[in-house]
């Protein structure tokens, strides 16, 4: 499913009830996961940082939490009743106003080359039509050699956990986030995405090939995601 099509089309039905089936279908998860994703954005001590896929802005803001007033924070996405919510809730509170919310594909950056310390993506790689391409240029426009990329993803879980899992994100999550959302069908594509997506290991070697180097991987929440650390 490409960008700007389908999937646009899935999210900009589900924006209005995404924060809140996030929230819920995670048991309230997606706080930790987009506040280790922060600290481990800041330890890479950025001054100029771009979060891609940046949807509702709950990791930009999160970003802005946990590095302060004095980095340069940008989010991108494709979806524009996304890129709506973001900037209400920006507006909501002054400590947010100073981030920029823009349009743009991941797949072609409006960024020139070398002009971003680090950039984050979380539970958005999956989305992306041609991921070899995208973070092949996500590359392009890291500053060399302190840039980073730092992906947040959902991955394969330990084997003991699958037999309970796989079942819950293909039954009971659609149907859950169908009554909150209204759409039962954007959380199918949601669990068939999670299903097929790489395993940490699999991903760390996508990452590579695309020329990223001194990649890590650290899982949580039983192995459920995991945040790549890739370095150019």
């Amino acid at each position: 499913m490409p960008e700007g099509t389908v999937v646009e089309r899935m999210f900009a039905g589900i924006a209005g009830r995404y924060d809140l089936a996030n929230h819920l279908l995670s048991g309230g998860l997606d706080f930790y996961w987009r506040r280790e994703l922060a600290r481990t954005a800041k330890g890479c001590k950025p001054q100029v940082l771009l979060d891609l896929a940046t949807g509702s802005g709950d990791v930009a803001f999160a970003l802005r939490r946990e590095l302060g007033g004095e980095v340069d924070i940008t989010g991108l996405d494709f979806c524009r009743p996304m890129l709506d919510l973001a900037e209400a809730k920006k507006m909501a509170n002054p400590i947010y106003r100073d981030i920029k919310f823009i349009s743009g594909d991941c797949h072609t950056l409006p960024m020139a080359d070398q002009s971003i310390d680090v950039i984050t993506l979380a539970f958005g790689l999956r989305n992306l039509e041609e991921r070899d391409i995208a973070l092949r240029e996500m590359l392009r426009v890291l500053r060399r050699p302190q840039g980073a990329l730092i992906v947040l993803e959902f991955t394969q879980p330990a084997a003991w956990l699958k037999p309970f899992y796989y079942p819950y994100i293909k039954h009971v999550l659609p149907r859950f986030a169908g009554l909150i959302t209204g759409n039962r069908e954007a959380y199918r594509y949601l669990a068939a995405s999670i299903a097929a997506f790489p395993t940490k290991e699999s991903l760390a070697e996508e990452i590579r090939a695309a020329g990223f180097n001194r990649i890590t991987a650290r899982s949580m929440s039983l192995s459920t995601v995991a945040i790549h650390l890739a370095q150019v």
